[in-house]
């Protein structure tokens, strides 16, 4: 069965994004979120997925930056959002409006043996965290304080303790921790 993994980089106060930019942050390495321009994304292999989920605004900072960059080819990519948007050449999209279990069967049926890629987004993946489908994080915290902004996993129930599956260090500064959630 298809483990669900959020990848998510954000920044030392849990943002995705702040309510303005960071100064310096795009020489800090990955940025902390769409708006800063989606190159935080790089964090996710595609050789690990077998298939992506992504809310509208990470979509949408694809299409308006350079969908020919699209980095994921043929995964079938799922995306959930309330927007009419067009596709991309030579990729496998799905879009899709509602209740995130209700589509995890299919999104699991697609990625076979491989990780479910949950990225950006932090108010997806706390639908897929309250509805119990969330396996894994891998969190890339990027040393800003943001101060406000987006923030990284806004759930409405407390979850137990994640355990810590393995951690290191990249970049200038960047940590990647990469928990799992007891079932």
């Amino acid at each position: 069965m298809a483990t669900t993994v959020y990848h998510v980089a954000a920044s030392l106060d849990g943002y995705l994004t702040g309510p303005r930019p960071a100064a310096g942050l795009q020489a800090a390495g990955p940025a902390t979120g769409v708006e800063d321009g989606g190159d935080w994304l790089s964090i996710v292999d595609p050789a690990s997925v077998g298939a992506i989920v992504m809310g509208a605004q990470t979509y949408r900072s694809f299409i308006e930056e350079n969908p020919a960059a699209w980095a994921f080819g043929t995964i079938p990519a799922w995306i959930f959002t309330h927007h009419e948007f067009p596709g991309i050449p030579g990729a496998d999209i799905t879009f899709v409006r509602g209740d995130v279990a209700e589509f995890h069967p299919d999104i699991a049926h697609d990625a076979g043996v491989k990780d479910i890629g949950l990225i950006g987004g932090g108010n997806l993946a706390a639908q897929f965290l309250d509805s119990g489908l969330l396996d894994e994080v891998v969190l890339t915290l990027v040393p800003v304080v943001l101060g406000g902004g987006r923030p990284m996993l806004p759930v409405s129930n407390a979850t137990d303790f994640a355990v810590l599956s393995g951690s290191r260090s990249h970049g200038p500064g960047l940590v990647e921790l990469h928990y799992s959630f007891a079932r």
